[in-house]
């Protein structure tokens, strides 16, 4: 991507508006004629009898803001892929019995509305009985035949010859054909797509003279659909091979003369999306070929900038291109994405009226350039299409308007009844009503919305003049120019910073990062050489190394230990909590947060040392380093309120004053795993410290680095040094720690065998009873009924089963599918694993480094081998060749009962098992029979369904449609319960009790002499 266009990726909104309203040529004789022709366009739209056919009055009575248009929406989506009876009915009922259908259908004459309505309404009086006697085959077809009927006016055929004939009934627009189906999974869906764009492309071409429209159709393509890992960090991989499928495609539209258009997808993937379509634009057998583009959008702020950048290379290559504007289709997706990575700013603008604005300066840019470009505008919106049409006269340059089939008929009739000579087209889906779902899920988000154009135009009680604003004049006279009620990533948590994120599809963030994180390895930094200087200090005095990682001598802040040094740790850590504890807990909470900001300053070192100590991959490291800083930011807020040196007051009887303090324990012995050796490490140590505790911190030895320089970092942010000790050894150090007798508490990660020898050694120790904090691992289950889709599953269990090389203790081990839908989702299972990337971490290409040392790849092996001899392996992927280390493939078995796993394994194993939908009682009781509750994971369509998973299951968290791991800091606090945990979850409102005393101080303030404030009241 060009510098330029970098640099408005994420842009200030207010700057971007400006910008726009400057340099649009826009007066208020324009304005007025915009207005005016659009205002009439409604007018007599709204005056007209609807055409059958159109969706307009039917989004508008069942919109997305209310529970029928939800309902719709759902059922739409989800009926019709539906394989069983069961589930379909169970869906109907969640659906169907949950919603008001008759609701307003007597405002409208509209036929398709009131059967809708009548229909759904009559289901919902008589659904239970209905059910209950002969009703539910009649109910189930009907809906059935509704949700047909519906898809049919989204798509013009189910295959691309019965869409040709259908669009004979269209003469006056020209077709531009899109194939249903992206986001290609496995190798075989991308082939798949491939030849149906083939098959489609020499079709259309084979029956051009059956085509009523004088204008050729045009096939409309998406790079999602012909590459299963179609992203940045697989950019040398996919471009070349997505490259040459589409100059396939583009040589077979020129040879038959019809149009080519590349969607617009995800804002990530502009990047490599340019690199593709520029590639094939500047291929030379196509010279001459004029009918090759691609589809841009205004949502995003560098549009006008992008729509630069392709005419300045149209013009290098020599080559006229199409270009079509779409206002965009995933602005809810590019919102959340920007808050979950925390990104600078959001990369599409917040307010509608912004887009809009942007549509008309884009349009205004791609008019200018008619001499290079063809344009097309697709829009509904009536305003949007006068003001292109005003435009579009001082220019005398070619253009179309296009629609989505199904939608603005109505309108386009009237503006092309008073402009003969307007050009239009239709975008015209083609394919089976059951993959109609992500296209659907799109248009009705786009459509069915509260601000939409086609959602409000036969809405009477909106006014035209309101209906067809100048977006202008808006954005102009509007004081906020961004969203004031969509937070800045970077706020989104409102009383604490939001971890800083990296975007890991911005080509120079990427550059930067590796070349640093290549520093690391430089150094020649790792684990045992470091470990092997600390042995040096067996004595357990304190020494001084000399860190390879910035050739500085530091005086040492931790002891490689072993048991006979525990009571000196113990001694200094005493008389480090007796001033700790004392200390204000402002003070305490500007240390953590201060640490906070040295960790997100460190960033990218930290990332190496994870890199190369733990084998996590740069994305996981990321993430890893982001929740520990927001350990740190959560907790300093929560403790400068828990532990305030106020106290907190209680309610009780006048003359009394009655206040809750909290106060440390003591030392705290945190214990931490190796496959959090940031977040975890971090998290336990800086909850206890702000809690005003002292600490001994004993990491797992295989990432025993990543521990001493994170210390470091602790101390420099003005944690004491008897506050916080950090001893580096083996099993026996941290044994020896837990049985010394001034402990106050534990906190500990790790297996649930070693908790439980830890919870036997408190007990049995004298003196003071002592707190066990514990969180321990789980036979985390996934249950996926049949109303799921596919995609999505694969897509989570992948990352949560093998993301981490399944070295997570919310990793998903045991996945549970309807017997309905299991072998289709385990041939995309197996094809979604062949696609994985097994290497060394410090590639971004990387998926899956790996395991953390020999000891566990040989528990794998083991257990793989015992699989081996009673289980069906499903699939199992390829580790790169060049990969030589502690790697273990991630592989899936099939087995029969979850009863046939005694433990938790951790790694990349996946156990799937097959269910009836009538047994899911069983099932549910299988699953809290293990004793083990830390994740559960459902996939399903039925609200009913999820709710009663959620309410059953003993788990401390349930995650719905969605993967099973990533828990966020405030979020979703992290922790399980049974053989998974003690509570409370880590980063959640409880955590920091845990890690402190409670005082309650009761002063009788009547003992001095009486009452004084009661007596004193006013009347």
């Amino acid at each position: 991507m060009s510098d330029n266009l970098a640099k408005y990726l994420y842009a200030d909104e207010a700057e971007c508006v400006n910008a726009m309203i400057e340099n649009l040529d826009w007066n208020d004789a324009r304005a007025d004629a915009v207005f005016a022709k659009a205002k009439s366009w409604v007018e007599t739209l709204r005056g007209k009898a609807r055409k059958f056919g159109e969706l307009e009055v039917f989004l508008q009575q069942y919109s997305l803001s209310t529970k029928e248009g939800l309902a719709l929406m759902c059922l739409a989506e989800a009926l019709l892929r539906v394989p069983d009876k069961k589930t379909a009915n169970d869906l109907i009922k969640d659906k169907v019995v949950a919603a008001e259908w008759l609701r307003g259908v007597g405002d409208t004459n509209d036929w398709m509305v009131k059967a809708a309505g009548m229909g759904l309404s009559l289901s919902s009086a008589t659904l239970q009985s209905l059910f209950a006697r002969l009703g539910e085959p009649v109910i189930r077809e009907a809906m059935a035949k509704a949700m047909q009927l519906m898809g049919s006016q989204f798509v013009l055929g189910r295959d691309i010859g019965e869409a040709m004939e259908r669009a004979n009934d269209y003469p006056a627009y020209r077709m531009s054909y899109d194939m249903l189906g992206e986001g290609a999974r496995t190798a075989e869906d991308a082939e798949k797509y491939f030849e149906s764009y083939r098959r489609a492309i020499d079709y259309v071409g084979k029956n051009l003279a059956k085509v009523k429209n004088e204008r050729r159709p045009g096939i409309s393509v998406k790079l999602s659909a012909l590459h299963p890992r179609y992203e940045f960090a697989q950019k040398e991989r996919c471009v070349p091979e997505i490259t040459e499928r589409l100059l396939v495609l583009a040589r077979q539209a020129a040879g038959h003369n019809i149009a080519l258009t590349v969607d617009a997808e995800e804002s990530e993937r502009l990047e490599i999306s340019l690199d593709i379509i520029e590639a094939v634009l500047r291929d030379k057998s196509l010279s001459g070929w004029d009918d090759y583009g691609l589809a841009v959008q205004a949502y995003q702020k560098r549009c006008t900038h992008l729509i630069d950048h392709l005419v300045g290379h149209a013009r290098d290559a020599g080559r006229r291109m199409q270009m079509r504007l779409v206002k965009g289709a995933y602005w809810d997706s590019e919102i959340k994405k920007a808050q979950l990575g925390c990104y600078p700013d959001y990369p599409v603008f917040t307010r509608k009226m912004n887009s809009d604005l942007s549509y008309l300066a884009c349009s205004e840019k791609m008019l200018g350039a008619g001499d290079i470009l063809y344009p097309m505008f697709a829009t509904h919106n009536a305003h949007s299409i006068a003001a292109i049409t005003q435009i579009a006269n001082d220019t005398n340059c070619d253009f179309e308007f296009q629609r989505l089939h199904g939608m603005g008929e109505g309108l386009y009739d009237i503006v092309m009844q008073e402009n003969p000579d307007m050009k239009v087209s239709v975008y015209a889906p083609v394919g089976p009503y059951s993959d109609l779902l992500p296209y659907l899920v799109r248009r009705l988000l786009e459509n069915g919305a509260n601000s939409s154009f086609v959602n409000k135009i036969l809405v009477k009680r909106v006014p035209v003049d309101e209906l067809v604003e100048d977006p202008v004049e808006e954005a102009q006279k509007h004081p906020t120019k961004r969203h004031t009620k969509i937070p800045m990533p970077v706020d989104l948590y409102g009383v604490r910073i939001n971890s800083r994120g990296v975007d890991l599809h911005d080509e120079e963030t990427v550059m930067n990062l590796t070349n640093n994180v290549q520093k690391v390895k430089n150094t020649n930094f790792n684990a045992k050489s470091i470990i092997k200087n600390e042995k040096i200090a067996e004595n357990g005095q304190k020494f001084e190394v000399k860190s390879p990682a910035n050739s500085a001598h530091i005086v040492g802040s931790a002891k490689w230990a072993n048991a006979d040094i525990i009571p000196t740790v113990f001694d200094d850590a005493n008389k480090g909590y007796k001033s700790w504890v004392k200390t204000d807990v402002e003070i305490r909470a500007a240390a953590v947060d201060k640490f906070a900001d040295l960790m997100e300053k460190h960033h990218d070192h930290l990332i190496g040392l994870c890199v190369y100590e733990a084998g996590k991959t740069m994305e996981d490291a990321h993430m890893e380093v982001r929740e520990a800083i927001d350990f740190c930011r959560y907790y300093a807020n929560q403790g400068r309120v828990i532990f305030n040196a106020r106290g907190t007051k209680m309610p009780g009887p006048t003359g009394e004053e009655n206040v809750l303090m909290n106060h440390g324990r003591g030392v705290f012995v945190c214990i931490s795993p190796w496959n959090f050796p940031v977040a975890i490490f971090t998290g336990q140590i800086v909850a206890a410290l702000v809690a005003g505790n002292a600490v001994v911190a004993k990491p797992a030895e295989q990432t025993s680095i990543i521990a001493y320089e994170v210390v470091k970092m602790m101390h420099e942010a003005g944690i004491p040094r008897d506050v916080l000790q950090l001893v580096l050894g083996d099993g026996s150090v941290g044994a020896a720690a837990v049985e010394h007798k001034d402990v106050g508490g534990v906190a500990f990660t790790g297996s649930t065998e070693v908790a439980k020898i830890i919870q036997r050694t408190l007990a049995q120790k004298e003196g003071p009873i002592v707190p066990l904090i514990a969180e321990t691992g789980g036979l985390n289950a996934m249950i996926v009924d049949s109303s799921a889709l596919p995609e999505q599953v694969v897509d989570d269990v992948v990352t949560s089963s093998f993301g981490a090389a399944g070295q997570r203790c919310s990793a998903l081990r045991v996945l549970y599918l309807q017997e309905d839908i299991a072998d289709k989702v385990i041939h995309m299972l197996k094809g979604a694993m062949d696609e994985l990337v097994i290497g060394h971490p410090e590639n971004l290409a990387c998926d899956i480094g790996p395991v953390i040392d020999e000891d566990a790849r040989g528990i794998l092996i083991a257990h793989k081998k015992k699989l081996d001899s009673y289980a069906k392996q499903l699939a199992e992927a390829k580790i790169h060749p060049d990969a030589n280390g502690t790697y273990f493939a991630p592989v899936a078995y099939e087995i029969s009962s979850l009863k046939q796993l005694e433990r938790e394994v951790f790694g990349p194993i996946l156990h799937v098992i097959r269910y009836k939908a009538g047994l899911i009682n069983d099932i549910i009781a299988e699953v809290n029979d293990s004793g083990y509750g830390l994740t559960f994971g459902v996939h399903s369509r039925i609200e009913s369904f999820q709710e009663k998973l959620a309410k059953s299951m003993n788990v401390g968290n349930v995650y719905v449609n969605r993967s099973i791991i990533g828990a966020v800091v405030g979020t979703q606090p992290f922790g399980g319960m049974g053989l998974s945990g003690t509570g409370p979850k880590a980063g959640g409102p409880h955590y920091l009790h845990a890690f402190a005393t409670e005082k309650v101080i009761s002063i009788d303030t009547t003992a001095a002499g009486g009452n004084t404030s009661l007596v004193s009241l006013s009347e």
